[in-house]
């Protein structure tokens, strides 16, 4: 595996990037623009998912990366748990709900590979 020299790099940071940029565009239509409680949580978590790549990463540590990279792997499945109470409220379309779902799964999946990668090299 090449040299990563800043987070920027990470495939899983920029997967999180996405997903943040869905949720952020998501939560400015329909019913969820208007419930606070509910937006300002989805948030959260996909910039909680994106930032703690980021935090780990300047960590300097594998040990300390991957226990940032688990909290993110979290966030993302906790936006893709409330993708659920999204589509059961109609609060977003169908499609909407269907891509910030999937985005969240593909961003744990290669954050996942990443911890994996990174407990390999012990």
């Amino acid at each position: 595996m090449a040299k990563i020299e800043k987070f920027e790099d990470l495939k899983c940071w920029q997967a999180a990037r996405e997903l943040a940029k869905l949720v952020y565009n998501a939560c400015e239509n329909g019913k969820l623009a208007k419930d606070f409680d509910t937006k300002s949580q989805l948030r959260r978590a996909a910039l909680s998912t994106m930032n703690n790549i980021a935090e780990g990463f300047g960590r300097g540590s594998d040990k300390e990366f991957i226990r940032f990279l688990e909290m993110s792997q979290s966030s993302a499945m906790e936006v893709k748990s409330m993708t659920y109470i999204l589509m059961d409220l109609a609060y977003l379309d169908e499609q909407s709900v269907t891509f910030i779902s999937e985005k969240a799964e593909e961003t744990k999946s290669i954050t996942l590979g990443l911890i994996r990668y990174l407990r390999s090299k012990k």
